[in-house]
């Protein structure tokens, strides 16, 4: 028997390449003689680098970057094995998980360290990039990424502005006659799995502000200063981000994306399975494994394991996923492709027992399933 294992990771417990590992153990426990091939994945947010490296070959770099604060942190991006696409995850950067809860601020957070990825990348003689905007700590429209690769954002006397949200409001003029050239060769696609526009009720600011320490007034400031810089992008750009689906995602990352590099947006998985050939190697499996941390009826809306069941299904391959919990609703996900959906913790636990055991609590679940396969094989 043959069998894919393209699971997501399970946040707060396994990567996805550890999930895969326990998975494989788990089948080969009921099938010692099982073909398995690994497909670790990511849709787009934490995880996009390792994944898209550890399925497509290529390196992981670390460089030294400019944090969400303006702090120096050390962040990383990956290079395929085709030496010319860069895989960036803007989290590494810019992302929450660097700043103290206590020091949340998107008036002041900046995406300038995305931008130092990008630059980084473009030395490093990639043309390609993969961008996953997943996990920011910024509401600034992309400006400091832009600012890391050469664009300017004056004030009224001519003087470039700071950073952070806050400041958005302080462009008069902006000028993209510093942009890194080497943009002009490069392919740019941003693994972006939210469609809120940039600005008001479901822009950046109102949704995903407070999350990033935003207060109901500091929602007010950062949303205007948004359309703001939307307006000017229009006006001296000739680029209307202001209702691009996806542009409020990240603070607005995706409208500087596409609006300063002309980047393009795609759903996260959909990227990841192209670059890992999901489709060719799936054609031939008897069965498709996938899973993450929690499994509901949103899991169909976007999220790895729904992507991995629609591939899965073009070919008629049964698709069976594992996951750390299972909501009252994941009977839904049976209409969107899924043929089992089972949850690892079958017994009461507190959260953290669950976390600490998930590893052999996943590699039971695929040994039971796998069993049962077998059986249903006459095997």
């Amino acid at each position: 028997m043959k069998y894919i294992i393209a699971p997501d990771s399970y946040k707060g417990s396994l990567s996805a390449a550890e999930a895969a590992e326990c998975m494989e153990r788990g089948i080969r426990d009921a099938d010692p003689d099982a073909e398995v091939a690994k497909i670790p994945l990511a849709d787009g947010g934490e995880g996009t680098v390792e994944a898209l490296v550890s399925a497509a070959g290529g390196t992981i770099r670390e460089v030294e970057a400019t944090g969400p604060l303006g702090e120096p942190v050390r962040a990383f991006y990956g290079v395929l094995s085709d030496g010319t696409t860069a895989v960036i995850e803007m989290a590494a950067a810019s992302g929450i998980t660097l700043v103290p809860r206590e020091r949340l601020n998107p008036l002041a957070a900046t995406t300038f360290g995305t931008g130092q990825l990008i630059r980084a990348a473009l030395d490093a003689g990639c043309r390609k990039f993969i961008i996953g905007i997943g996990g920011s700590a910024t509401n600034d429209g992309g400006v400091g990424m832009a600012q890391a690769l050469g664009v300017r954002f004056l004030d009224r006397e001519g003087r470039d502005i700071g950073f952070g949200g806050g400041a958005l409001g302080d462009i008069h003029t902006i000028d993209i006659g510093g942009l890194d050239p080497r943009l002009a060769e490069c392919e740019i696609q941003v693994a972006c799995d939210v469609t809120n526009p940039l600005c008001g009720p479901e822009g950046a600011s109102a949704v995903f502000g407070p999350q990033k320490g935003a207060t109901p007034e500091m929602v007010e400031r950062l949303d205007r200063g948004l359309a703001h810089l939307a307006g000017l992008m229009k006006e001296q750009l000739g680029v209307d981000v202001l209702t691009l689906p996806g542009g409020g995602a990240a603070g607005g990352l995706g409208a500087g994306l596409a609006g300063f590099l002309g980047a393009v947006m795609r759903r996260g998985i959909e990227i990841v399975l192209d670059v890992t050939r999901f489709d060719l190697k799936v054609r031939d499996a008897d069965f498709v494994f996938t899973g993450e941390g929690r499994t509901d009826r949103q899991t169909a809306f976007g999220k790895a394991p729904a992507g991995v069941a629609a591939a899965a299904k073009r070919h008629g391959k049964p698709v069976i996923c594992i996951s750390g919990g299972i909501g009252q609703d994941a009977a839904e996900l049976y209409r969107h492709g899924f043929d089992i959906v089972v949850g690892a913790v079958q017994s009461p636990m507190t959260l953290d027992e669950a976390v600490r055991l998930a590893p052999e609590l996943v590699r039971h679940a695929a040994r039971s399933v796998t069993r049962a396969l077998m059986l249903g094989a006459g095997r």
